[in-house]
């Protein structure tokens, strides 16, 4: 299958008063299309900077970042992004806050069209009778929902979520980990997600890669195999208890706390 994103070589530092910060140093990591990968690692890895670079958001120092066979140079509205914070604009209704990348990414949908798919993914994700609320009259749980939709409202080949259920409640965060493979479902797209989670990473994604410690290396990569859609109850499986132990250990490599190999 073809990589949609490719991240080669990848180095990457920040300027400082001590001096420049190296935060990745080589990194490799490959999506297929398709595929949605979880990337973890100790905290100031890196992680959040990898973002960005897929994004185009920034440029990295060293190294290309590619998607879909094209070099990434600046910014690409084929990407959608969802964060820890859903940064909704509380002056407008939730229709509308979904609606918002529409207005800054050319679209060829008419505005009934735009507003159809907007309800449509409302829907999909629970929020079918909210499209007026303000976010504040919404719970965190629904505003989170909210952003994931406006992160698709454009239909990206990419998906980037960083850190979006970190902020919430265990049953909030389970609830919306079935969400997303419902919505991957209906609305395909290749995934990148930042977290700090084990459990999240080995129930959404297909592979999980553990970044080094700063300057972040890939410093393992675990594949997940899925012959369908998991539950809740798969988590508490052998094969799940085998995975998250093996995350576990490569984690306590990445922060220096074993002298085994990492490998």
């Amino acid at each position: 299958m073809e990589n949609l994103i490719e991240i080669k070589g990848v180095r990457h530092a920040y300027k400082t008063d001590a001096g420049p910060l190296p935060v990745l140093d080589g990194l490799e990591i490959a999506v297929p299309e398709g595929g949605f990968v979880a990337v973890v690692g100790p905290s100031g890895c890196g992680k959040s900077t990898l973002t960005r670079l897929i994004a185009g958001l920034m440029k990295p120092d060293h190294g290309e970042v590619w998607l879909h066979g094209e070099r990434v140079k600046g910014p690409r509205s084929t990407v959608g992004m969802a964060f820890q914070n859903p940064v909704l604009l509380e002056w407008r209704s939730i229709l509308k806050n979904v609606l918002l990348p529409l207005e800054i990414v050319p679209s060829k949908l008419s505005k009934k069209e735009a507003e159809d798919r907007a309800r449509f993914l409302l829907s999909l994700v629970g929020l079918e009778g909210f499209e007026d609320k303000r976010p504040s009259e919404l719970s965190g749980g629904m505003r989170q929902r909210a952003s994931l939709c406006r992160a698709l409202i454009h239909q990206p080949e990419v998906l980037i979520l960083d850190e979006p259920f970190g902020a919430l409640d265990a049953f909030t965060r389970e609830d919306l980990w079935q969400t997303m493979h419902k919505v991957k479902e209906r609305e395909p797209f290749t995934g990148v997600l930042i977290t700090h989670d084990l459990r999240e990473s080995i129930f959404l994604a297909d592979q999980v890669v553990v970044l080094s410690g700063r300057p972040a290396k890939t410093q393992y990569v675990l594949n997940v195999p899925r012959t369908r859609t998991p539950t809740l109850d798969d988590l508490y499986t052998p094969e799940a208890a085998e995975q998250l132990n093996i995350l576990r250990h490569q984690i306590q490599v990445a922060q220096g706390r074993t002298t085994e190999d990492a490998a």
